[in-house]
């Protein structure tokens, strides 16, 4: 399946099943193509988790890793916790990313995504130590020829633009999230995308309505029914050149498999202007 030449995959979270099932909501779906959590390789079972992958047929766009301290139940939560910033996980985080880059370089896939935090502060030294810790993970990410993306939402367009010039890195690039802008309240996401359009190797196709109330979560929608804008961010991608994959992501709702379905049909429906 493609969106004006885009491929339409799908996040493998997004459909809560193991391997397998994954793979047969896909066929559902008529998506062929798939954005491969590797948390699950770090559990207990991590190994089988992988043999499991690698039985599938499909075409991994991208792998994205995520962090055990991470605690989504609120704003304030996840600043305290997000990423690659907290001191006390670093350690085990960093070990995590290198893992998970050399996995994602023996697949032959080209990205790794994560979050890397609340990337925004006021100090500098702090600011220095997540500069420091980017570059460190960009290099490791380097050494084994795969890109590194940074996921948007929880930083304005504007911070993440200028941390991008200022590391300068060949491997760092952006994993453009247009619902996470507004459920972060960090912006507008046809804005951000033009703000960074030469880094943007990989997108999340998600939709969300702004919090009411300022610190607040905003609240995921189905795509196409919330305020990123659907066919005219499709518009904005077509504009800056984008030239990567489309993975459908839905993370709220009690019929993801209809929601995601849906999503698909009004990607592959979409005709440029």
């Amino acid at each position: 399946m493609k969106c004006n030449g885009w491929p339409v995959g799908v996040c493998s979270w997004s459909l809560q099943s193991d391997p397998p099932g994954v793979a047969a909501a896909m066929r559902q779906l008529k998506i062929d193509h798939v954005n491969l959590a590797l948390k699950p390789a770090f559990r207990e079972q991590g190994e089988e988790y992988l043999a499991a992958v690698g039985r599938q047929d499909w075409t991994i766009t991208a792998t994205t890793i995520g962090f055990f301290q991470e605690d989504y139940t609120s704003l304030a939560r996840i600043r305290a916790t997000g990423g690659i910033v907290p001191d006390e996980h670093w350690p085990e985080n960093r070990r995590m990313v290198e893992r998970a880059a050399e996995i994602t370089a023996a697949m032959g896939v080209g990205h790794l995504t994560m979050h890397a935090g609340f990337l925004e502060s006021g100090d500098a030294e702090e600011q220095k130590k997540v500069r420091d810790r980017l570059g460190w993970l960009a290099d490791a990410a380097a050494r084994l020829g795969i890109g590194l993306l940074l996921e948007t939402g929880q930083e304005t367009a504007e911070c993440l633009r200028a941390l991008l010039e200022e590391l300068d890195h060949p491997a760092l690039g952006v994993n453009f999230d247009p619902a996470n802008m507004i459920l972060y309240g960090k912006g507008d996401p046809l804005a951000a995308a033009r703000l960074l359009g030469r880094w943007i190797k990989h997108i999340h196709v998600k939709d969300a309505v702004a919090a009411e109330r300022p610190g607040e979560w905003g609240r995921e929608v189905p795509w196409g029914d919330g305020q990123v804008g659907g066919e005219t961010f499709l518009e904005s991608l077509k504009e800056i050149g984008f030239a990567g994959a489309l993975a459908i992501e839905r993370e709220a709702g009690r019929d993801r498999l209809g929601d995601i379905g849906r999503a698909a049909e009004r990607l592959a429906g979409w005709q440029a202007p």
